[in-house]
């Protein structure tokens, strides 16, 4: 046993419990670049983006893995961005303002925004109008999409961004080092502390982030049905 465990008998927990916070802010992220790679597929396939997917890097630290998640939510964001102001450009102001009203018939929004496409592409499905639809009425770019990119940049500028993602395929004492290598050993009670903060947010954003992309896809499936 370390000395600093004979002087801190919680150490020995604190220790299991960052092992534990790390593994599940690993996972969170994790199901966050699938998400986005569902989106991005979406996005290619039926509205005419040319958007990369992205991968976690093993290598890398957790902020150079949260830097690939908030370039590829800005890019995503600049995607919808263009989608508006295609519709705003090319529909009378009556019509534009049809796709934003929450009492419009969903069918005449996706008539709509199918009809923009139809002239932006060439051609267009119903599948098309119905993803351009979800994407600029709902809250995935305006609310998700923003608070995620938030607390993957706090996560990136805190202690947590310079641990390896690596260590998860690594032993206990590896994991345990990695750890209090970025941190004092009398921060460890800190750490945790941060990490709990960090992941509780985290977690509550990413399963909005999910859930919203999930009623995308979801669309999608069906139609192809």
């Amino acid at each position: 046993m370390a000395l600093s465990d004979l002087l801190y008998p919680d150490n020995p927990k604190r220790r299991q419990e960052l092992i534990h916070l790390h593994q599940e802010l690993l996972n969170c992220m994790s199901m966050n670049f699938h998400a986005t790679n569902e989106l991005v597929g979406v996005l290619n396939e039926h509205l005419g983006c040319t958007l990369t997917r992205i991968q976690m890097r093993e290598s890398s630290t957790v902020k150079e893995n949260c830097d690939i998640m908030i370039q590829a939510m800005s890019e995503i964001q600049h995607q919808v961005q263009k989608i508006d102001s295609d519709m705003k450009e090319k529909l009378e102001p009556v019509l534009y303002q049809k796709l934003y009203n929450i009492k419009e018939p969903e069918l005449e929004k996706i008539a709509i925004a199918q009809k923009v496409f139809s002239i932006v592409l060439g051609e267009a499905t119903t599948t098309a109008g119905m993803v351009a639809v979800k994407l600029l009425s709902s809250n995935l770019i305006i609310l998700t999409v923003s608070k995620l990119v938030s607390l993957l940049a706090q996560i990136g500028a805190s202690v947590l961004g310079g641990i390896s993602i690596t260590i998860l395929g690594l032993g206990i004492e590896m994991i345990l080092h990695a750890i209090l290598g970025a941190v004092e050993r009398n921060q460890l009670l800190e750490a945790v502390r941060s990490y709990e903060e960090h992941l509780a947010e985290f977690k509550a954003a990413s399963e909005k982030y999910q859930c919203a992309i999930r009623e995308v896809t979801s669309l999608v499936r069906k139609q192809v049905q």
